[in-house]
């Protein structure tokens, strides 16, 4: 498939998934594998930021085995302190009050590991969760697969190959991941009761909230 079609393919994937969440899922136009760290995709940044006048922006940590994911980061990472600055961007209005900048949680080692600050309970939500990573048909029944040399794990049946996924990508919010960090936030017999988590490590180039903002901005929290 050529990458004007795959796009638009994609673009269609990201909109099922918005549907599933109950969210707007809004689409810059960065090509596959070229997003790079520029001032026009830094300002459309903060100038996003600044118009949903947001309390948290979640981005990708700086080590990435992806260059796109690795720039992405750059990027809200540049714009982290940038939302509050007066004129920074044309007929923009900076934030008064700057957002918490979250990182989501990876795997790798180096330079530094995913230090997870907030843990999540999403047991009750997990299943959508898996249900909107499977609406991106196209990465993760053909793209992913294929990439990492298993193009033929999964059943062929098309409900047993999604209930295949669904299961695999509920398996990385275990819990047992990120229990000894859950244990700042849940008691030991809330513990229990969870099964899924998501878990954040906070950005420190924007506010720094201390538990009382946390628990405001993540009421769910205990």
């Amino acid at each position: 498939m050529n990458p004007i079609e795959l796009a638009a393919r994609r673009y269609k994937e990201a909109q099922e998934a918005g549907k599933i969440l109950g969210i707007e899922y809004f689409v810059m136009n960065n090509n596959d594998g070229e997003l790079q760290p520029t001032l026009e995709n830094r300002f459309a940044v903060i100038k996003h930021i600044c118009d949903w006048e947001a309390d948290i922006v979640i981005t990708h940590r700086p080590n990435d085995y992806h260059p796109d994911h690795r720039n992405t980061s750059v990027v809200v990472q540049d714009a982290a302190y940038m939302v509050g600055v007066p004129q920074m961007i044309p007929h923009g209005k900076p934030l008064r009050k700057t957002p918490v900048f979250l990182y989501m949680p990876d795997r790798f080692q180096k330079p530094t590991p995913f230090s997870p600050d907030i843990v999540i309970d999403i047991s009750s939500a997990a299943a959508k969760k898996a249900e909107a990573i499977c609406a991106h048909e196209s990465q993760i029944f053909e793209w992913l697969p294929w990439i990492g040399g298993r193009p033929n794990e999964a059943p062929a049946d098309p409900a047993e190959r999604r209930k295949f996924y669904i299961e695999r990508y509920l398996s990385r919010s275990n819990i047992e991941r990120f229990k000894d960090a859950a244990s700042k936030w849940y008691t030991p017999a809330q513990l229990q009761n969870i099964r899924y988590a998501e878990a954040f490590e906070i950005c420190e180039y924007g506010a720094m909230p201390n538990r009382e903002r946390i628990k405001q901005l993540f009421p769910m929290l205990p």
